[in-house]
């Protein structure tokens, strides 16, 4: 059997911020700074046009560094301290140009922009955090530009941009909590097996690439199983399908009620089943399986009126004895898996250990 490779879907969606992952917060980061670098050179000449050098210098200044941003977004290994910085600089900038007399009458719309830009470069929460207080400032801002309110358009004029800038904040708040939890509902059913709620392939792949990378940091040793339902195919043939999920579901049950809180176990396929034991050693890990092996032979599975019984077979790859690749071991593993079935099944067979099956049990491979 050879291993996949597979993406680690868990990581992405840890690394993602608003469904992007830092691949596109650089890429929009680069657009960005190249648009907003462009436009401050072009607001800059006309501030020099109308008067204020200062600012207009400043714009000028602003642009310079934009610019040089373009050139090194993509390599920079702080990627969140230059999003902030970007923002809390160009949300202050928006600030003060609405505070400084006839800079722009129209600086007020980048208020509505502020959630949009926070929310989709830092996630709900951080969005939040950051635009939140922007916001309700710009409009204390837009407020004081006003001087004073003496009548009723100038109390509309004040309505419309807080009612805009609380209706912009929540929709976008709504609308990030409704993608977040969308996204986590398609990347659990992208992790997981339907029928037994157990890690597919997919993610089992995933979880073992993790492992191998976190043993080779700390030195620790693993064991990789490969499990198979014996005779499986009788029970699917003489009952039906649907027996046969319940079988399967009955024995992910007893996998997963045995194991630690730190292996894993996923359904690799049809009635075949990976599991990852964590720190343990090369005989521990063959006392653990032979003991699941014995329940899962001893377990009684009531269907109708009929019992079903099953027995399984196991074969175990060790790291690093037998390999240091997630390849190896699924071959190794695999191996002494198909051992184990050629020995008579109800077995579980090491690289280089096997099991005797208890003789009492060789008559338990029917339904």
């Amino acid at each position: 059997m050879k291993a996949q490779q597979h993406p680690d879907l868990g990581a992405s969606l840890e690394q993602s911020r608003s469904g992007l992952r830092d691949t596109h917060r650089r890429s929009l980061m680069r657009t960005l700074f190249l648009v907003t670098g462009s436009a401050l050179v072009v607001f800059g000449c006309l501030q020099v046009l109308n008067g204020y050098l200062w600012l207009a210098a400043g714009e000028f200044v602003a642009s310079a560094l934009l610019f040089l941003g373009v050139t090194r977004i993509d390599r920079t290994p702080h990627l969140q301290i230059w999003i902030y910085s970007y923002l809390v600089t160009g949300f202050s900038f928006a600030l003060l140009i609405m505070v400084v007399p006839d800079a722009s009458v129209a600086a007020f719309v980048w208020v509505l922009m502020m959630p949009v830009l926070a929310y989709l470069l830092l996630g709900k929460k951080e969005g939040l955090l950051l635009s939140a207080p922007f916001m309700v400032a710009g409009c204390v801002t837009y407020y004081i530009h006003l001087e004073f309110i003496a009548d009723a358009g100038g109390m509309i004029d004040l309505l419309n941009m807080v009612l805009c800038a609380v209706l912009m904040l929540g929709f976008i708040h709504l609308y990030e909590t409704r993608r977040e939890e969308a996204e986590q509902r398609l990347f659990t059913l992208a992790q997981t097996d339907a029928l037994t709620g157990l890690s597919n392939r997919a993610s089992f792949q995933s979880s073992l690439g993790r492992t191998i990378a976190e043993s080779a940091r700390s030195g620790a040793g693993f064991a990789l199983v490969i499990m198979d339902i014996d005779h499986f195919k009788v029970v699917n043939d003489t009952m039906g399908h649907e027996a046969g999920d319940r079988v399967l579901r009955d024995v992910s049950q007893r996998l997963t009620e045995r194991l630690r809180i730190t292996d894993s176990v996923g359904r690799l396929g049809g009635e075949e089943f990976g599991l990852i034991l964590r720190d343990v050693k090369p005989e521990d890990s063959f006392e653990l399986m032979d003991e699941l092996r014995q329940r899962i032979a001893d377990s009684e599975l009531q269907y109708g009126e009929a019992v079903i019984r099953v027995t399984a077979s196991f074969g175990i790859a060790h790291y690093p004895e037998n390999g240091s690749e997630a390849e190896t071991l699924f071959r190794i593993a695999d191996h002494c898996l198909y051992s184990s079935k050629r020995s008579g099944r109800n077995r579980v067979i090491r690289a280089g250990v096997t099991a005797v099956k208890n003789p009492r049990l060789a008559s338990r491979q029917h339904v």
